[in-house]
């Protein structure tokens, strides 16, 4: 079910909003909140991130949040998540009545299963909105929202969502749905890096040059946005700056295998995926965008990188 568009909705200019994370996904979100001129309070524990947002409020603690109607976290994982929201000094210890919490993080379903009902026993709300798109897609507002949550709680952050993304697709009241869509959704880009590493390595050990073919690929029957642009950075080996770090596409690919175990979904190509990013990890790649499983494939397949990645690639001697 689609989510009306901002075209027809509302803005609520009015509302006191918090983000908690300041990362590459968390900043984009609180400076465009601040360009709309929303209050806006964010708080990160590195200090110089926070005092970074200009326009924004900065919070020394959580608990300088408390005037939020709505708060937004972007954290890495589930002990991140829950370390900030549960406890005695967490987020739900002193969110005000009638608040909503927009987790907005790649987590496992039972985490936002487990925070909303917590939420929910405190006179809140708690709403998962898993992210598509990257920082420069966040920062054009082109992003895609995966939003489960109480009915009444989706609609009132909707409006406010479809001002941050170009589109919010309603995944029902499980909050877990939402998580396990991202979930998904994260396999089936982590999969077709492989395959289109693997693909453009066949075709320079062929001797047909990786632009041409990617060019015939991506203009033919692989014209999608994720073989594009992923596929274009394996073409490009361009690995740095990451979008998403090996450790995270890591942790992601782990979390949907635990679901896939405890649903009996058998899943081998998600797998070797997995096992091929603990390959990345061994090798000391940990700062490269997942992209670079094409390059592990590269590598795989004895053909030179022409990108300055010397600080993780072995050296060539003369």
């Amino acid at each position: 079910m689609h989510l009306p568009n901002k075209d027809v909705q509302k803005k609520s200019p009015d509302l006191c909003i918090g983000i908690i994370g300041l990362g590459h996904m968390g900043a984009v979100f609180a400076r465009n909140l601040v360009n709309d001129g929303h209050r806006t309070l964010v708080f990160d524990r590195n200090r110089s991130k926070r005092e970074g947002i200009v326009g924004a409020e900065p919070a020394d603690t959580l608990e300088c949040l408390k005037p939020c109607d709505i708060i937004f976290s972007s954290l890495p994982n589930d002990e991140a998540l829950s370390s900030l929201t549960e406890g005695k000094h967490g987020l739900i210890s002193f969110l005000k009545k009638g608040a909503i919490h927009i987790s907005t993080s790649t987590v496992s379903p039972a985490i936002s299963r487990h925070l909303s009902q917590l939420h929910t026993e405190n006179g809140q709300s708690y709403v998962a909105a898993p992210v598509l798109g990257n920082p420069d897609l966040a920062a054009a507002r082109k992003v895609f929202f995966m939003v489960g949550g109480a009915p009444d709680s989706v609609e009132k952050v909707s409006p406010l969502l479809n001002e941050l993304g170009q589109h919010v697709f309603s995944m029902g009241e499980d909050p877990g749905h939402a998580n396990l869509m991202k979930l998904a959704a994260n396999v089936m880009i982590a999969t077709t890096l492989e395959s289109m590493g693997e693909t453009l390595a066949l075709l320079r050990k062929g001797g047909i040059p990786a632009e041409l073919g990617f060019e015939v690929l991506t203009n033919s029957l692989f014209d999608s946005k994720v073989h594009k642009a992923y596929g274009g950075k394996i073409l490009n080996e361009r690995y740095r700056p990451a979008g998403m770090v090996v450790p995270l596409a890591l942790k992601d690919m782990r979390l949907a295998l635990t679901e896939a175990e405890n649903t009996a979904t058998p899943m081998p190509f998600v797998s070797l995926v997995r096992d091929r990013m603990v390959t990345m990890m061994a090798r000391g790649w940990d700062t490269l965008d997942w992209s670079a499983l094409g390059l592990l494939t590269s590598q795989d397949a004895s053909l030179p990188s022409s990108s300055d990645l010397s600080d993780v690639l072995p050296k060539v001697s003369p």
